[in-house]
């Protein structure tokens, strides 16, 4: 089993990497982002309570995060591994994730973090915004997102680097040569 968390900031192409991975190394995509909003499309009553959070870029709470964490994984205990999208997002969280993990004898393998400057990052997700019609990117809100990573989710990738699981990766170029560079990360120590 290999478990991976794809890092970084709003609009770094984590989401775009993580479905090029999951479908090339056969792992489980788990985008904490995507289960909120079709929890949100549904009109869920975490949902309802976490469209408040997203639409001001704020966070969802951790204990509901924490459990479609573990429901998602627990409905995929025969998975070959996990790529982890959106979680963790605060060091609570990933000590959370490890504990969890270790309950299911495995762990995090690879924190894989995309980094990519300010402006790209912008760039990015107002474009986004257009294409999708996302509620929670727009120039305030992403402003905000981007804030909240350096604040709050920043520092996971100390939690990680201390067990020797961090790898930075330059997020930008192609998707093809983002890919490429963290599969390099991937395949070099099997």
């Amino acid at each position: 089993m290999i478990n991976v968390i794809l890092f970084g900031p709003p609009g770094s192409g984590k989401g775009t990497q993580a479905i090029k991975l999951s479908k090339s190394l056969g792992l489980i995509h788990l985008s904490t982002g995507d289960i909120l909003r079709k929890a949100i499309a549904n009109k869920t009553p975490l949902g309802i309570k976490a469209r408040e959070y997203m639409d001001k870029g704020e966070l969802v709470p951790d204990t509901d995060v924490a459990q479609m964490v573990v429901n998602a994984v627990d409905r995929n205990a025969g998975a070959k591994g996990f790529i982890f999208d959106g979680f963790p997002r605060n060091v609570f969280q990933a000590r959370f994730l490890d504990k969890m993990l270790e309950e299911r004898n495995t762990s995090i393998h690879y924190l894989i973090a995309l980094e990519v400057n300010h402006d790209e990052l912008i760039k990015r997700l107002l474009n986004r915004a257009k294409i999708e019609s996302r509620t929670d990117d727009n120039l305030e809100v992403i402003e905000n997102r981007i804030k909240i990573y350096f604040d709050q989710t920043f520092p996971v990738i100390e939690h990680y680097k201390s067990q020797g699981k961090f790898y930075p990766v330059n997020g930008v170029g192609t998707v093809e040569e983002v890919n490429d560079r963290i599969c390099k990360i991937l395949t070099k120590e099997e």
